[in-house]
């Protein structure tokens, strides 16, 4: 029923969102560090082995003569499902439960009809406890075959008509104008590439997506508005050509983090992102000097928020482009908020819907009730890319290589430290701007045997990346990267 209507959800999906919502952060960091970006994949089958052993349950319970508490159960399962789609983010109607209810009842229906036919009663009415009544087995696999027929044939319909709304969208991505900057950005020079680090630009399949979205929402560019709102002189809606012709289009490199990254993960990457820039968005509209919060809100009624201070000159993007194409639909689709500097979960609200001028006192957004800062600037690392830890590299010449960031300030100086040795200093690549990381190599003679490496960096300001290990809640993690190496004889 869910797939008839883009207005309703699955009862798997509602449920997976709430658990998303109300699971301690300390969980949600443990379920990123255990499955990285196929955490909703792991959720998602949690969920569905969840159901299968509670229909189980409930099946037993039915054809143990307990079929009054078999159908409390599948109620249960009704009361669940309609709280986690009336509670969504979103204002939804009564009917979001819909879905659930009718799905139960189905199920109750169909539960009651095969106990009456093959339960403990029909069985005390026929001398053969095996034949559940004349050609009792036949007409038990046949009633099976035509509820899993059933079954099988709306999951196929579902999935067809959601494949073929996917379709229309990404048709519209396709088909739809791509707005031209201003002013094309020069391409980076290969000067920026370091030896054996990750490749400068992050491509937009290999890019790291960690949201709180358990299915990617499906929105059309042509039904796609912006509203402007709250301590503005003048709130605004956009469509999207009125936003890409109402201002400059422009093009910026940019270093994106996901405060779930662990020290020396790979919850970053870097792209060439375009769109418009939200300073001048928010002066058309006029921001109350009491206003000291910028709230996005997404369409799935995800928030981020983050200081008005940021607004500081630097390239605060409403991002429509990503890598010289439209954003991919897991990447925010028709557009997104890049603000360099500061972690994703405050600055990057994805499938962006609104922008909220408030204050820290009066709104906390999503992660905040959730264990998170409210405030959360990228905080300065480094990672080793090559060689990997626990690689076995043959000895003699080989290059180190890695990337380094400290955003909005920059990276001066990036140094080794071999088997607890003196600290080293690696060679730099150059450094596109201040918003990206930086990368680094050193030639390396290796010698025979088990050995350590870690890395740290200074930053433009002349601040050492600190050695104190932090986790990531609740505001990034700290530390040196450290790795061994196992160097053949």
């Amino acid at each position: 029923m869910a797939a008839t209507s883009e207005r309703l959800r699955s009862p798997v999906i509602d449920v997976g969102d709430r658990v998303i919502d109300l699971v301690p952060a300390a969980i949600k960091d443990l379920a990123i560090a255990l499955f990285g970006t196929n955490d909703k994949i792991a959720l998602l089958v949690g969920i569905g082995l969840a159901i299968v052993i509670f229909a189980a349950l409930v099946g037993v319970l039915a054809f143990r003569d307990r079929l009054a508490a078999a159908l409390a159960g599948v109620a249960a399962f009704a009361t669940l499902g309609s709280a986690a789609a009336l509670l969504s983010r979103t204002d939804v109607a009564w009917w979001a439960a819909a879905p659930t209810l009718a799905g139960s009842a189905v199920t109750a229906g169909v539960l009651v009809v095969l106990v009456r036919r093959f339960g403990p009663a029909a069985q005390e009415a026929t001398s053969d406890p095996m034949a559940l009544r004349p050609n009792g087995r036949r007409r038990f696999l046949a009633s099976l075959g035509v509820i899993t027929a059933g079954a099988a044939t709306a999951a196929v319909a579902g999935r067809q008509l959601n494949q073929r709304r996917d379709s229309v969208v990404a048709a519209a991505r396709t088909n739809s104008t791509f707005p031209e900057p201003a002013t094309t950005l020069a391409p980076a020079p290969s000067s920026v590439q370091a030896p054996n680090a990750a490749s400068f630009y992050t491509a937009n399949a290999d890019f790291y997506r960690i949201d709180t979205a358990l299915v990617v929402p499906r929105i059309s560019v042509d039904d796609w508005a912006l509203s402007v709102t709250g301590m503005v002189d003048e709130p605004i809606t956009y469509t999207f050509d009125e936003l890409t012709s109402s201002f400059d289009v422009v093009e910026s490199d940019i270093t994106l983090t996901c405060v779930s990254n662990t020290v020396g993960g790979d919850l970053v990457g870097t792209a060439r992102w375009r769109g418009v820039r939200l300073d001048q968005v928010l002066e058309q509209s006029g921001i109350d000097p009491g206003a000291d919060q910028i709230v996005g809100r997404s369409s799935d009624g995800y928030t981020g928020g983050f200081p008005v201070a940021a607004l500081d000159g630097r390239d605060a993007l409403i991002a429509f482009g990503m890598n010289g194409e439209p954003l991919p639909p897991e990447h925010g689709y028709p557009a997104r908020l890049i603000v360099p500097g500061l972690y994703g979960y405050v600055s990057a609200t994805k499938w962006l819907t609104e922008i909220e001028l408030t204050t820290f006192d009066a709104f906390d957004h999503y992660w905040v009730p959730r264990g998170y800062a409210a405030e959360a600037p990228i905080k300065q690392q480094s990672r080793i890319d090559s060689p990997r830890g626990l690689d076995r590299i043959p000895p003699g010449p080989t290059v180190i290589g890695g990337v380094a960031w400290a955003q909005t300030v920059g990276i001066d100086a990036v140094e080794l430290s071999i088997d607890d040795g003196p600290w080293i200093a690696a060679d730099l690549a150059d450094e596109l701007n201040d918003s990206t990381w930086r990368q680094w190599s050193y030639p390396w003679d290796a010698t025979a045997g088990r050995h350590t490496i870690t890395v740290r960096n200074r930053n433009a300001a002349g601040a050492i990346q600190t050695s104190e290990r932090s986790e990531p809640l609740p505001d990034g993690a700290t530390g040196h990267h450290t790795i061994v190496v196992l160097v053949e004889s």
